[in-house]
């Protein structure tokens, strides 16, 4: 048996009877020219082969993300229980959170990438050498934030605009101990980044949902102290949280130790540093790490801006905020299939295979979109109520909603296709872009529009889908120009 027939064998073990669509082309085939690849499937796969394969890879993720989220919306709600302040608190936590998982987070934009490659060509070595070496990345980065977070958690409240006292108490209290969960979070984050990168989204779906269940129950016993467990208020909130998380770590690492899903983690092969495949990550993962910071200092910007307009249009700016990261789930869904697909297709030298999987993932983004589009626009009423009983609310929410339909289309084709840009490591592209639009086009015009020319929260918004409508045709731009297929990963 050769060497590829040997580095093969897990990849079948673990596709079982659903071998891809690219699987199927057998290994010499010659791609089809690239003037006609958009018009051309290539010999004997079909469009309900790739179709099959997208809804595959993208179900168990819109699963996940979506009930993610609404494991998110409980939890606050659950805080919500011991008063406004609590709430805030929480809320002051998340963006300092969020900064500091944007490093191992952008790394494991890199893993994905070449994992994916490497999947497509058949090279399960090196595909488990970029899991152990994205491990110890996360590792090292993830340790070395927890420690900086934990020791400067009060002095990130304060800065964030803590108020009083029991504010700022509880908001150090609740992310100390999230700095303490850090490390096992981020090692589940690379594991199911690289798991995603093979195609198996599946197995990375089960153990977080296990661990959105465990911190709901959690919340639960700990927040007010049911059934004999000790009432901890935000500490209990935050310690569900965690340990949510090391149950996701635990399991998660019980499916790459047990290799059966292509990846296999080998203890025996100790701690050694592969330079070449560490300096790959980093060079993909780079310019991800600075587009999620332009992204969250554009939105903090832009959040302080809207809220400037008063405590109701905030609450109405905040009601469709959340409904339309809601409608983000299914884009993000179909961008994991578009990423794994890319890389891998890249992996087999078939750029051709890596189009059509593209076209066919927006496709159907596309048409759920329009789906969702149609809801907001004719039923913005009746959803924004589920909010709120405030007429005044209900009235400018309902406008707003018609906004965020219009931006469906485009902005399920943005995720889809910056999804498969980085799948194919072009991830200087979507920085570039991410901050123009996020950092520069959204909170300078909602700016312009809200302190000179008052047009208040329908102001911001127009800055909103300014942002997306543009981000959407540069993104467009960025792939169709092909250059992705020149992106070589060593």
């Amino acid at each position: 048996m050769s060497k590829t027939e040997v580095q093969e064998v897990p990849a079948k073990k673990a596709a079982g009877h659903h071998l891809l669509a690219l699987d199927r082309v057998e290994p010499g085939q010659e791609s089809v020219s690239e003037d006609r690849v958009s018009q051309v499937l290539p010999e004997g796969i079909t469009s309900r082969m790739l179709y099959s394969d997208v809804v595959r890879l993208a179900w168990p993720s819109l699963i996940e993300l979506t009930l993610t989220q609404l494991t998110s919306m409980v939890d606050l709600m659950m805080v919500g229980g011991l008063g406004p302040w609590a709430i805030t608190a929480v809320g002051l936590t998340t963006q300092p959170k969020f900064l500091f998982m944007t490093m191992f987070m952008a790394m494991n934009v890199g893993a994905t990438a070449m994992v994916a490659r490497y999947r497509g060509a058949g090279d399960a070595k090196k595909a488990n050498e970029i899991l152990r070496q994205a491990l110890l990345l996360t590792f090292a980065l993830s340790l070395a934030a927890s420690i900086v977070g934990y020791f400067n958690a009060g002095a990130m409240i304060r800065f964030m605009g803590a108020a009083d006292r029991e504010t700022l108490a509880g908001g150090t209290v609740y992310l100390q101990i999230q700095m303490i969960g850090l490390v096992p979070l981020a090692l589940t984050s690379t594991f199911t980044a690289t798991l995603r990168g093979v195609g198996h989204t599946r197995v990375a779906m089960v153990y977080n949902l296990m661990a959105n269940l465990v911190n709901v129950v959690l919340n639960y016993l700990l927040i007010n102290g049911h059934y004999g467990f000790p009432r901890l208020e935000l500490a209990g909130a935050s310690l569900a949280t965690i340990i949510g998380q090391t149950v996701a770590f635990g399991l998660a690492l019980r499916v790459v130790l047990k290799g059966d899903h292509y990846l296999h983690l080998r203890l025996k092969g100790g701690i050694k540093i592969q330079w070449n495949h560490v300096r790959n990550i980093v060079t993909i993962g780079i310019p991800s790490m600075i587009e999620q910071f332009a992204m969250r200092t554009g939105v903090i910007v832009y959040a302080r801006t809207v809220a400037s307009l008063g405590t109701i249009v905030y609450a109405t700016h905040q009601i469709a905020m959340n409904i339309q990261a809601m409608s983000f789930m299914t884009g993000q869904a179909f961008a994991v299939s578009a990423t794994s697909l890319m890389g891998q297709s890249l992996g087999k030298k078939r750029p051709d295979m890596a189009q059509s999987y593209s076209n066919h993932t927006r496709r159907l983004g596309m048409a759920v979109s329009l789906f969702l589009a149609a809801a907001f626009f004719f039923f913005g009423r009746q959803i924004v109520s589920l909010y709120t009983n405030d007429l005044s609310v209900i009235e400018q929410g309902t406008r707003i909603l018609k906004l965020v339909a219009l931006i469906q289309p485009f902005q399920s084709s943005q995720f889809i296709l910056a999804g498969a840009l980085r799948g194919a490591g072009d991830t200087r592209a979507t920085m570039v872009i991410t901050f123009v639009t996020v950092l520069l086009v959204r909170p300078g015009l909602a700016l312009l529009l809200i302190n000179v020319f008052h047009w208040g929260l329908d102001g911001a918004w127009i800055a909103l889908v300014t942002d997306q409508l543009l981000r959407s045709a540069l993104v467009l731009l960025r792939y169709n120009s092909g250059k992705w297929k020149k992106v070589k990963i060593k």
